[in-house]
């Protein structure tokens, strides 16, 4: 809605005087035609009678003021014809409260209204002006988001201390969601009864890893979604300690060694 508030600056030589800046909320921005035929009319009417504002000037301002006014009504058609457009896309629009809050709000344009000259986004049962679209979301952002995911993950394993290692995982969202995982470590399989999921958290048993030398190993995930995702960069394993029965072999060594020395 076009700002109303009454032109009250003092005048100066038929002119306006510098205005002070307004709390407007279009303080700052362009002057849009309604303000600038408010100042135009305001020019006009509290001009000097002494020294009037010469009428080529006026034409000039005029000339202006209906180049402003198609410009503008350019836009708003250039803008209106896009929303149409965008049906069926995945947008982002970027709203603000009375509060100055920010909000981003993401889904998919179900329909296009007209209201008042400018479009109208409907997205999840909600109206937003075509002023307030942020970005256009593209399909290979979408895929991205809804495919399976691992967190990375740096991990070590004791073998003086076995424990489980825990991960985040993802298994997707919609269409594009698996219902199994295959997990690598340096390339070799591990055993599914060393797997369990449950909550977005896979676990790989300590039996996984108790055969393998002090060292670091990566780990890859091989989902089974229509994309068959795999995962190879986002989690690996430092294991430190000796593998169980090295020690018990050493000692049996050292036992043997001693008792032949003796006899």
């Amino acid at each position: 809605m076009a700002d109303t508030t009454p032109l009250t600056a003092p005048i100066n030589n038929g002119q306006l005087a510098n205005e002070k800046a307004s709390d407007s909320k279009k303080s700052g921005s362009s002057v849009d035609k309604e303000q600038f035929l408010q100042l135009l009319v305001a020019q006009m009417k509290y001009q000097d009678p002494l020294e009037p504002t010469d009428n080529t000037e006026y034409v000039s301002q005029l000339a202006t003021f209906s180049e402003l006014e198609q410009m503008q009504n350019m836009s708003q058609t250039t803008l209106n014809s896009q929303a149409f457009s965008l049906v069926g896309q995945d947008v982002i629009v970027k709203t603000s409260s009375a509060s100055g809050n920010t909000t981003y709000v993401e889904g998919v344009v179900d329909f296009v209204r007209m209201e008042g000259g400018k479009a109208q986004l409907s997205i999840e049962g909600t109206l937003y002006p075509i002023d307030d679209l942020y970005s256009v979301v593209g399909s290979d952002y979408i895929i991205s988001k809804k495919i399976p995911s691992v967190e990375e993950t740096h991990a070590k394993y004791d073998h003086e201390d076995p424990k489980d290692l825990t991960l985040k995982v993802s298994l997707g969202q919609d269409e594009f969601q698996a219902s199994s995982i295959l997990v690598y470590i340096n390339g070799k399989a591990v055993e599914s009864e060393n797997l369990s999921y449950e909550a977005g958290k896979l676990t790989i048993s300590s039996k996984a890893f108790e055969d393998l030398d002090a060292g670091k190993y990566s780990i890859g995930f091989v989902f089974n979604d229509p994309l068959q995702t795999v995962v190879a960069d986002k989690a690996d394993i430092t294991i430190i300690g000796n593998k169980p029965g090295i020690k018990n072999e050493e000692t049996s060594a050292d036992i043997n060694n001693t008792g032949t020395e003796e006899g």
